[in-house]
């Protein structure tokens, strides 16, 4: 047990640390998401017609922020990975790759870090979110916080972050270059958000709603919503099976990651 805890323990506060030390990731981990729900949320709510919108119950920007708090999920967990290039050039991944120690610890450990990123920054997220309705600066947010949801919420977070991390880390292994990983991310992620029904919703979208369906982070961006607006999210598919797809694409990233940093990786 103790072969794995420890490098487990030590790869994670490792990925904790970088990002802390790192005072411009810091601050656009931060800012990036509330420029985007401020400033999309207010363009965008007089274009949208949302679900109970008519009766003044949803507007869009707190329709925006389940689709904000997935956004950052997805960004920094996938980026969380940037570190596993980085430690190939910089030669301590191979120092690792050769300790005495299983190397399924290098999969746990680098999507634990990045998890807990991603978990920490979206839940501080929501709680601004309350926090500038509560003093006038943002429009009606009628999250339900009650004990279960907010289990919930925190629960779906987690399997999301641990999917989209096994997802990057994937990528991360394959790709020797930060530029190479930066260019591939760049065409998945966006795509990725914006056909999840984070930015608008799945009815009407005509061939798009395909994609959205078969994309796994739509059922995440789905539960957060069922979780946070339950009233307005009779259309959504049920809490069970947003629960049911996101763990399976929790377990089949992190499963390819561990089969794969098993096998000898080429020169």
């Amino acid at each position: 047990m103790n072969s794995w805890l420890l490098p487990v323990w030590s790869l994670t506060v490792r990925e904790i640390v970088r990002f802390l030390r790192q005072r411009s990731r810091v601050t656009g981990a931060f800012a990036q998401p509330i420029i985007f729900w401020i400033l999309f949320g207010v363009g965008l709510s007089g274009s949208f017609q949302m679900p109970g919108s008519e009766d003044g119950g949803l507007s869009y920007q707190a329709y925006f922020i389940p689709g904000v708090a997935a956004m950052i999920v997805l960004f920094t967990s996938i980026f969380s990975s940037i570190s596993v290039v980085q430690d190939r050039n910089e030669g301590f991944l191979q120092g690792v790759l050769a300790a005495p120690v299983p190397r399924t610890t290098i999969v746990i450990g680098k999507i634990l870090g990045g998890t807990l990123l991603a978990l920490a920054q979206a839940v501080l997220f929501i709680l601004l979110a309350i926090a500038l309705h509560l003093v006038g600066l943002a429009p009606t947010v009628q999250l339900s916080l009650g004990a279960a949801n907010t289990l919930g919420i925190v629960a779906l977070l987690t399997l999301m972050a641990l999917g989209l991390c096994g997802l990057g880390y994937y990528f991360a292994w394959k790709l020797d270059s930060v530029q190479g990983f930066h260019a591939i991310m760049s065409v998945v992620l966006f795509p990725m958000w914006l056909m999840s029904g984070a930015f608008f919703p799945a009815e009407g979208s005509g061939w798009l709603g395909w994609i959205i369906a078969v994309n796994p982070l739509t059922y995440g961006v789905a539960g957060l919503r069922r979780l946070m607006f339950p009233a307005s999210s009779t259309e959504l598919p049920s809490l069970a099976v947003c629960f049911a797809v996101t763990v399976l694409f929790a377990v089949v990233c992190i499963t390819i990651d561990v089969a794969m940093t098993r096998r000898p990786r080429a020169a």
